[in-house]
């Protein structure tokens, strides 16, 4: 049965495309950080759904890693991800394939009277997700069996590879308080009923969100007194507050990243959380116009790639070669095609494919649009005229998706960037025969990527499942619906002084900042 749920894929995609509301100025209390360990830092909206069941991602993920217990936490090795025991737990241990058994730290309070973190809660949380709006992620839990106090087993239904770093890990894998949600009604929105951790919350909408230290929390301190998050929508916005010292820390946009590269302001580091984000032109394989593979090669051999890398994004992201993205398993360092417009003249030739005029859809922001316009300029160089059509976020996103109209019959060319977790069985689920007409806009289908697609995610041995989405990618590629663009980072400029930590996805952990 196809469903078509809100995820992090879809949060990520569209963020960039959000309106400046203005800079932080006349907010109170802008205290410097090392007075009072204050620590300032961008929000690029309000949390209107703290619930880990309903939220939209982003920067409620932020508010949870501060106020709500979590089992597993990602940590960085080198250039890679992997995941460690939260201070939470004595003890998280995958037993076998399908049982996880986990041990609590005793006496780890929650708010409001609501008592001590029980492993009930653990068992709650995730059976509730079973049916809520990131159900995806728990398709594979079969139940929580609580063992004790403290103590239980997560049980899945089949073997799960990916399901600490992806599920335990991620903001979907917060545990709340059972009585204080129930007490709530069954789920929560702009207020935690309860909540269990080093800080705790408060919001002044369109403003901005206040963490302050939690009198009853009992576990390791953070450095930060008090986490001042403004709410500033737009970059550019924020990299203005952070160079004027209204913040300490930002997200950086590729034209000013790669300026600060050249020239790094006084008491500056970069720190690049992930490129979990991969950016790709699509092409509809059952229309018309580009029904024949022929084309569609042409297309992939026609444009620049590494001239939309220098022009649009400062050459400031990586140049991809499929869907799954730098540090991950089944990463890839080249294509079977390259800029070649002279293979691509021939293969126009040989389809009998004169006079094509196209049109190519993006989402109406710089980046894309740039891209979009050399995109534009390499078809012509081939003799293809192509119509660039910048598309507002909202009928942006339903444009390939059959129950919201017949847009997805006219889509011809796109510009697409999907957001992922770090293990590329997510990146790869949108593509599969199931998600034609919600997410997979190329409309193509193939067997051997869908039986692929189900082993990758029993797979334990790691050699094993790189070659699986190495394979899945070429498969991909080889319909030629696909030129693979870039992998662009989540970076961000921060004080000298400041170490951050960020997931692979870019969410920030501020309870895991330290100040020298």
């Amino acid at each position: 049965m196809k469903r078509l749920t809100t995820t992090r894929r879809h949060f990520l995609a569209t963020t960039g495309a959000l309106g400046a509301v203005g800079l932080v100025g006349g907010v109170p209390s802008m205290l410097r950080a090392q007075e009072g360990k204050v620590l300032r830092i961008r929000l690029d909206g309000d949390n209107n759904v703290l619930d880990p069941g309903y939220m939209v991602g982003g920067t409620e993920v932020e508010a949870q890693l501060q106020c709500l217990p979590f089992l597993a936490e990602y940590v960085r090795e080198g250039d890679t991800f992997t995941w460690r025991p939260s201070q939470y737990v004595t003890k998280l241990e995958q037993r076998d394939p399908t049982h996880i058994d986990f041990e609590l730290v005793d006496g780890l309070a929650w708010s409001n009277g609501y008592g001590t973190l029980k492993a009930s809660d653990v068992a709650y949380s995730y059976n509730r997700m079973k049916t809520s709006d990131w159900s995806g992620y728990f398709d594979a839990l079969e139940t929580v069996e609580v063992t004790g106090d403290l103590t239980g087993t997560i049980v899945l239904n089949q073997a799960f590879a990916p399901f600490i770093m992806v599920t335990l890990c991620h903001g979907p894998g917060a545990i709340v308080c059972e009585k204080a949600v129930e007490d709530a009604g069954g789920r929560f929105t702009t207020d935690f009923p309860a909540i269990c951790g080093p800080y705790t919350y408060s919001a002044t909408p369109g403003q901005r969100v206040v963490f302050e230290r939690n009198p009853e929390w009992t576990g390791p301190l953070p450095d930060f007194d008090r986490i001042e998050g403004n709410v500033i929508t737009e970059v550019k916005a924020s990299e203005l507050a952070y160079e004027a010292g209204e913040l300490d820390c930002t997200e950086l946009g590729a034209d000013t990243m790669a300026r600060y590269q050249g020239a790094m302001p006084d008491n500056t580091a970069i720190t690049t959380a992930g490129q979990l984000q991969y950016m790709w032109l699509g092409m509809n394989t059952e229309h018309e116009k580009l029904k024949d593979i022929k084309v569609r090669q042409a297309i992939q051999h026609a444009v620049d790639v590494d001239s939309i890398l220098a022009g649009a994004y400062s050459n400031t992201t990586a140049k991809s070669h499929g869907i799954i993205c730098p540090g991950l398993l089944g990463h890839r360092t080249e294509s079977s095609y390259s800029y070649d417009p002279a293979k691509a003249k021939a293969l126009l030739d040989e389809a009998g494919a004169s006079g094509l005029e196209l049109t190519l859809r993006t989402l109406n922001n710089q980046e894309r649009m740039l891209a979009a316009q050399i995109i534009q300029a390499n078809l012509a160089a081939i003799g293809i005229t192509v119509t660039v059509l910048p598309v507002d976020s909202g009928p942006f996103w339903e444009m390939g998706i059959e129950e919201k109209g017949d847009t997805w019959k006219e889509l011809e060319l796109w510009l697409m960037r999907y957001g992922t977790v770090p293990d590329p069985y997510e990146a790869t689920q949108w593509f599969v025969s199931d998600q034609v007409g919600i997410w997979n806009w190329e409309r193509w289908t193939d067997e051997e990527f869908d039986r692929l697609y189900k082993e990758g995610i029993a797979e334990t041995d790691g050699a094993k499942r790189a070659d699986i989405y190495l394979r899945m990618q070429q498969i991909m590629e080889d319909t030629g619906a696909y030129v693979w663009i870039n992998h662009e980072p989540e970076a961000y400029a921060h004080r000298a002084d400041i170490t951050i930590n960020a997931a692979p996805s870019g969410e920030l952990n501020y309870r895991r900042f330290n100040l020298a």
